[in-house]
């Protein structure tokens, strides 16, 4: 159900851990956008990010892409101690939105959120945008150049802050061009892929395959690819004999 604060606004978050582990977050940040008096949302001023304790040695794999250290950490709060500030502040957060949120869900769990709805800007981001050729938060970067984004403040990549900062941009845009109700849809399905992934017809859409070939698509183990091959059959008013039609993906507890 969505909040029913009295300015609405949604909070984009990011996370960087330290290993795999249910409690490894070691950093969050956030960064609010919220609807303006004339109807258009905006990314604010207000954001931030943490510092969290994952309670045990940060692993090399992860230190290599964030070069978050344990002594920077060492000190700060544990996951449970920091987390519901953020995820749940002041004032509410009509909804909570992440770059493939599926990741950030698997740490912000809804005793954690208090059941807020997620927006994953991925999943929306190939529906909005299915022209462009990738859809990695960065690479939307670079290839929409937001208006407004200052640079300075979306670095350094793969630090929790501006990431946070970075989706929001896109966030923005999202909501600017399909509405919220649309947004918290798309984000409860899998992602409808523009283009076949890999394989032999690798950036072929999938309007160009065979019926045959989609049905093998159909069985293929990514949820993504099994969806929108899917989509493509229902789209010619076919089915496939035996075989459950993913529509909703699945909440993580």
């Amino acid at each position: 159900m969505l909040s029913t604060t009295e300015n609405p606004r949604i909070r984009v978050i990011d996370l960087e851990t330290g290993g795999n582990g249910a409690n490894d977050v070691c950093e969050i940040g956030w960064q609010d956008v919220a609807l303006g008096a004339d109807g258009r949302w905006q990314v604010g001023e207000d954001r931030g990010a943490r510092f969290v304790n994952p309670g045990r040695p940060i692993s090399p794999d992860t230190m290599a892409v964030h070069h978050i250290l344990d002594e920077q950490v060492a000190d700060a709060p544990l996951w449970k101690q920091v987390a519901p500030s953020v995820l749940r502040p002041v004032g509410g957060v009509t909804a909570l939105a992440a770059h493939r949120a599926t990741f950030e869900q698997r740490y912000c769990r809804p005793s954690m959120t208090g059941g807020s709805p997620w927006i994953c800007t991925w999943k929306c981001a190939l529906r909005v945008w299915p022209d462009l050729p990738r859809f990695s938060n960065q690479m939307l970067r670079y290839q929409r150049m937001p208006v407004g984004l200052v640079h300075e403040i979306g670095l350094p990549a793969h630090r929790a802050m501006p990431d946070a900062y970075v989706t929001a941009h896109h966030l923005r845009d999202l909501l600017n061009e399909a509405s919220l109700e649309q947004l918290l849809a798309w984000s409860l399905e899998p992602g409808l892929l523009p283009r076949v992934p890999s394989g032999p017809d690798r950036g072929r859409s999938w309007d160009r395959l065979t019926s045959d070939a989609l049905i093998e698509f159909t069985r293929n183990k990514d949820i993504d690819v099994r969806f929108s091959a899917n989509s493509e059959l229902r789209r010619r008013g076919e089915n496939v004999s035996g075989q459950a039609i993913e529509v909703v993906q699945d909440r993580l507890l």
